[in-house]
C-alpha cells in the first residue's frame, strides 16, 4: 500500500512538473503554411491571420498593454519556389492581423504573374522591416485553405490550420531578408504585399 502511495506520490510530481513546463509558453518565430487555389474564380479567398499574445509587454495601463509590439515578417513565394512578393505587419500586444490571400498577398507579384498556388513564411520579429528582421517570439498564426475539386468545379472545401513552426537557420533567414531586399529595390512597386489595418478585416 506504501508502494502505491509513493507511485502516486512521484506521478503527481511529474504531471505538476510537465504542467509547469508547458506554462512556459511557445518559444517559436518561425513558421511556415501555403495558399492553394489563390485567385481563381471558382474559389473563395483565403486568410492568413496572425496574433500578438502580449508576452513581450513591458507594463500595462488601465488594462492595456505597454511595449509589446511585434511585427510579422511576411514572404510569399509561387510553386516555382520564388519569392514574388513580401512586407512587414505591425501587431501590437493582444491585437490581430488579418490578411486576404488575394487582396493583399498575392495582388502585386514581382514578375506581374498571377499566383495560384504557393507558399508563405513569417517571421515574429521585434524589429519593423523584413530585410533585416530581429527574431521574436510572441506571434500565432492560422490559415484557411481553399480546396477545390477540380478547376472546372465550383465544389470548395474551405479548411483553416495553425502555421507550423519551423526551425530558422541562419542561412535561410539570410536568404529572406536578400531576396525580400532584392524585390523592393528592383521591382519598382511590385513585390511589395500590403498589411489591413490592425483589428479590421480586409
Amino acid at each position: 500500500m506504501k508502494k502505491l502511495g509513493v507511485l502516486l506520490l512521484l506521478v503527481s510530481a511529474v504531471m505538476l512538473l510537465g504542467g509547469v513546463a508547458l506554462a512556459q509558453g511557445d518559444p517559436s518565430y518561425y513558421f511556415v503554411t501555403y495558399y492553394s487555389d489563390a485567385n481563381r474564380s471558382n474559389a473563395p479567398d483565403a486568410t492568413l491571420r496572425i496574433i500578438n499574445d502580449g508576452d513581450h509587454s513591458t507594463a500595462e495601463v488601465e488594462g492595456v498593454p505597454i511595449g509589446g509590439n511585434l511585427s510579422a515578417s511576411i514572404y510569399v513565394f509561387d510553386d516555382s519556389q520564388e519569392l514574388q512578393e513580401c512586407c512587414n505587419c505591425l501587431i501590437t500586444a493582444d491585437g490581430i492581423l488579418s490578411e486576404s490571400v488575394n487582396k493583399e498577398l498575392t495582388a502585386n507579384s514581382l514578375t506581374g504573374t498571377v499566383n495560384h498556388v504557393g507558399v508563405i513564411k513569417v517571421i515574429g520579429s521585434v524589429v519593423a522591416d523584413p530585410t533585416d528582421n530581429a527574431p521574436w517570439p510572441g506571434l500565432h498564426g492560422w490559415m484557411t485553405h481553399m480546396q477545390t475539386f477540380s478547376p472546372s468545379t465550383t465544389d470548395c472545401i474551405t479548411t483553416e490550420t495553425p502555421l507550423s513552426d519551423a526551425n530558422l537557420v541562419t542561412a535561410e533567414q539570410t536568404a529572406l531578408q536578400d531576396s525580400c531586399s532584392f524585390a523592393i529595390t528592383l521591382g519598382s512597386g511590385h513585390g511589395i504585399c500590403s498589411c489591413t489595418p490592425e483589428d479590421h478585416d480586409f
